[in-house]
């Protein structure tokens, strides 16, 4: 008896999850090596997959505030954008094979005359991964050396 509820629980578990998971929005696909406009600037993206860890969702969180926090100016003027991409949807799974990705990465994408020029996965994230002031302070001295070269 007990074992037949068990079973139901389960079963009634997994398919609320299946309609949740169903229902949740999809993120545009984007392209990384053709951009609208010729304007030199540098593309920080934060790669990961569909299901995600407390620590990757906090590398994301302290890479957004990174930027956020540390570059308001380049921000607004479009000479830097931060693009969170799920590598598993639907045309986005060539930045795998782009940028040679094997897990959750931060890569900086430093863009002139329309074109990528340069690109740097910031592998260090984790080992910074808990240590939001290094991690912040690394992502920030990172940045700043792709906006100089811009």
């Amino acid at each position: 008896m007990k074992k037949n509820i068990l079973i139901t629980c389960v079963i009634a578990i997994s398919v609320v999850a299946m309609f949740a998971l169903k229902g949740t929005p999809q993120a545009k696909a984007i392209e990384p090596k053709s951009y609208t406009d010729s304007a030199n600037k540098v593309m920080v993206y934060y790669f990961h997959g569909t299901f995600r860890c407390y620590t990757c969702m906090n590398m994301e969180k302290y890479s957004r505030e990174a930027v956020e926090a540390n570059f308001k100016d380049a921000l607004q003027s479009g000479k830097l954008t931060f693009q969170a991409v799920n590598v598993e949807e639907r045309g986005n799974e060539h930045f795998v094979k782009d940028y040679q990705l094997y897990t959750k990465s931060l890569i900086l994408s430093l863009v002139k005359d329309g074109k990528e020029v340069k690109s740097k996965n910031l592998d260090k994230i984790w080992e910074y991964a808990h240590n939001k002031p290094k991690f912040i302070d690394y992502v920030t001295a990172e940045i700043n050396a792709f906006l100089k070269d811009s």
